[in-house]
C-alpha cells in the first residue's frame, strides 16, 4: 500500500512538472509580443490581413503592420489561414533552405542570446515548427501545432 502511495505521488508530481512546463501564451508568449513586437503589430495596427494588403503603403508610412497583440491575431499567422506566416518571419535561418533569418528575427531580443531564447519558447508554444505555406502544409503537419492558451 505505501508503494502504491509512493509510486501515486512520483506521478502527480512528474505530470505537475510537465504541465509547469508547457509554454502558453498566457504564461510566456504574450509578455515577449508585449515587450518585442507591440510598437508596430499593437491594437494601432491593421486589424485584418486583408486590410493591411489594401492599404500596405498607408500602415508601413505609420511604422505599423499586421495586427497580433491579441492571442486570436497571432494564431492566424501560424496555421490558418496564413500557415507558417510567423515562423517564416521569426525564424533564425537553421530550418530555412537559404539560411537566412526571417525578417523579424532581429526583433526577438536585444541580443543573440535573448533571441535565441524567445525564439526556443515560441517553437515550444507552437509545437510543429514549419515554414511552409498552406498549400504545402499537411494535414498531420497542421494537427501537431499546439499554441496552447
Amino acid at each position: 500500500m505505501k508503494k502504491t502511495l509512493v509510486a501515486i505521488g512520483f506521478t502527480l508530481l512528474a505530470a505537475s512538472a510537465a504541465n509547469a512546463q508547457e509554454t502558453t501564451w498566457s504564461g510566456s508568449i504574450k509578455g515577449i509580443v508585449e515587450k518585442q513586437c507591440l510598437a508596430c503589430h499593437g491594437p494601432e495596427s491593421a486589424m485584418e490581413y486583408q486590410a493591411f494588403k489594401k492599404e500596405k503603403e498607408k500602415w508601413l508610412a505609420k511604422g505599423l503592420a499586421m495586427r497580433m497583440d491579441t492571442y486570436t491575431h497571432l494564431v492566424s499567422f501560424i496555421g490558418w489561414p496564413n500557415t507558417g506566416a510567423m515562423m517564416r518571419r521569426l525564424d533564425d535561418g537553421k530550418a530555412s533552405k537559404d539560411a537566412k533569418p526571417g525578417n523579424m528575427y532581429r526583433h526577438l531580443g536585444a541580443t543573440e542570446e535573448e533571441r535565441q531564447e524567445n525564439l526556443a519558447l515560441f517553437k515550444a508554444w507552437v509545437g510543429n515548427w514549419s515554414l511552409k505555406r498552406l498549400p504545402e502544409t499537411t494535414k498531420e503537419e497542421l494537427s501537431g501545432i499546439k499554441v496552447r492558451y
